[in-house]
């Protein structure tokens, strides 16, 4: 079953357990999801369906941090809850060591320097999708910076 799919079985169960936080969420997800469908003009696949997932939840931690700096607790607790609701539709998220050994293997026998910041960063990032994993794009940057500047 593909995410968008899974996205309306899901909304609808939690449409008929009155569960208003929950169906508010997956609304606003479909919503996303169908907007991205109609910029493409034509079906989503799993791999872009978690791009615009990608992209909600970093809305998300940005919204969390203007909450945080205006007083507004309430508001970014609810935006924490949305975005864990979101991350259980998306594979898990690596770990710091899982990433450095991603790192490892995809730049191992090359030889980089700092200035091949962006080669690296391809070729990470290539091999992170193949792992069928996910990893924050500012951490990994951070760890291929100190690998490169060693």
């Amino acid at each position: 079953m593909s995410l968008v799919q899974q996205i309306d079985r899901d909304m609808i169960a939690a449409m008929k357990a009155h569960d208003t936080e929950r169906t508010s969420t997956l609304r606003m997800a479909k919503a996303a999801l169908k907007n991205r469908e109609i910029e493409k003009r034509e079906a989503l696949t799993d791999a872009e369906a978690q791009q615009v997932f990608g992209t909600m939840i970093k809305q998300r931690r940005e919204s969390i941090e203007q909450f945080q700096k205006g007083n507004r607790p309430e508001l970014a607790a609810k935006e924490a809850r949305e975005i864990v609701l979101i991350e259980s539709y998306l594979p898990k998220t690596a770990s710091d060591d899982e990433m450095q050994k991603l790192i490892d293997e995809a730049l191992s026998g090359q030889t980089l320097t700092a200035r091949d910041i962006g080669p690296a960063m391809k070729a990470v990032q290539a091999r992170v999708q193949a792992s069928g994993l996910r990893a924050d794009g500012r951490r990994l940057s951070e760890l291929v910076k100190a690998r490169l500047g060693q």
